[in-house]
């Protein structure tokens, strides 16, 4: 992703910075997540003078009819554009023509202009970057932060307890990760708001984020893990749930990552289809279980794999643990879901969810009688 942003909360205020090519793709991911996340209101700077190349007409004027179209427009809050050349600027007044009089948007030539004041701090202390692995302290393993206002050191990071007023990335603003993050800090005492969160996305942005020090801590999945412990051995990890200990540790139970789902309507009409779908999960599992990473890897395409086995194979054997045995939904780790959920979300929190009634391991007990094997 060519844009990386960094929310505060406390000044409803988002800052996205794009770099190299940016796409209408990489906006309207962009605008749809904050959307989701119920930050369209906040005050907006769009940092616009690190891309290298101009997006074409069109795809501006797409752009702007996605913002008109968002619900509540009008409240869409005020946002600052920051450009650096001729060409980008004609763009933005495109972008203008096209939502206007819908949105008041500025547009600036500095990025300096753009975070005068008390945004001027906010923006150096606070720039913006996921994953089920927290990681602390910055990329070059210093683990030294200064404050921009009066230059003391803020100290290492040792401990999730020392994330509180720090720089934390996430793929995006009310994703999956960024609810765990919530959850991980309350469980330990801090206020979720006293964080800033910035999206970073996954894969090799997350990474460049860690590297470049643009955040201080990171929630991130695996190869990216792997990537950054392979060139920085001494990387704390502050909380890996990768491992079962501190899955067991920070949830209380599995955590079911990814599972088979869908409406009880759908289920209770396709029991066959159900079934069918669950053996071949239950069997996938046990085929992985039973092989080494090394032929688990010679089965993989090659695009899948990439040019650097050695690395693919790392992160493999990082990940085989974190997958299930048995196929089995741990109650413990469904109660653990909707606890995660609803620190991310005030309308499931609200929403009286029971938890037993979402999930069965029926299908899973019956694979040992449609298939022959042992379902474990």
């Amino acid at each position: 992703m060519a844009i990386t942003w960094t929310v505060s909360h406390p000044e409803r205020l988002i800052v996205a910075v794009a770099k190299d090519r940016l796409t209408a793709t990489d906006l309207l991911f962009c605008m749809d997540e904050l959307t989701k996340a119920g930050m369209h209101s906040y005050r907006k700077i769009f940092d616009l003078t690190g891309i290298g190349q101009a997006m074409p007409r069109a795809d501006v004027q797409l752009v702007g009819e996605r913002t008109v179209a968002i619900k509540d427009s009008d409240q869409f809050g005020p946002m600052a554009i920051v450009v650096a050349s001729d060409g980008i600027a004609g763009l933005v007044r495109i972008y203008e023509e096209t939502t206007a009089p819908k949105r008041p948007t500025e547009l600036m030539e500095k990025v300096r202009q753009a975070v005068l004041d008390k945004n001027f701090y906010w923006f150096n202390r606070y720039r913006t970057v996921d994953g089920y692995s927290i990681y602390g302290g910055r990329a070059d393993l210093r683990f030294e932060e200064y404050d921009p206002i009066t230059g003391k050191k803020t100290g290492k990071i040792n401990s999730i307890k020392d994330l509180a007023g720090k720089k934390i990335g996430v793929s995006a603003p009310g994703s999956s990760t960024d609810f765990f993050l919530k959850y991980l800090l309350k469980k330990n005492g801090l206020d979720p708001a006293g964080t800033a969160v910035i999206g970073v996305g996954l894969g090799a942005t997350a990474v460049a984020a860690m590297q470049q020090g643009q955040i201080d801590a990171a929630v991130m999945l695996d190869p990216s893990v792997t990537v950054l412990q392979g060139s920085y051995p001494d990387l704390k990890i502050l909380s890996d749930t990768r491992t079962q200990k501190d899955t067991l540790g920070v949830f209380g139970g599995e955590y079911p990552g990814g599972a088979l789902y869908s409406t009880a309507a759908w289920v209770n009409s396709h029991e066959k289809e159900a079934q069918a779908l669950t053996n071949a999960i239950v069997n996938t599992l046990d085929w992985i279980h039973s092989h080494s990473p090394e032929e688990i890897m010679a089965k993989m395409p090659e695009e899948v794999v990439g040019k650097n086995k050695e690395l693919y194979l790392a992160a493999l054997k990082n990940t085989i643990p974190m997958y299930s045995e048995t196929g089995k939904m741990d109650p413990k780790g469904a109660d653990a879901v909707l606890a995660v959920f609803s620190e991310g979300s005030p309308e499931v929190a609200k929403a009286n969810i029971d938890v037993t009634k979402t999930w069965t391991n029926k299908y899973v007990e019956q694979v040992k009688k449609t298939t022959g094997m042992n379902a474990k």
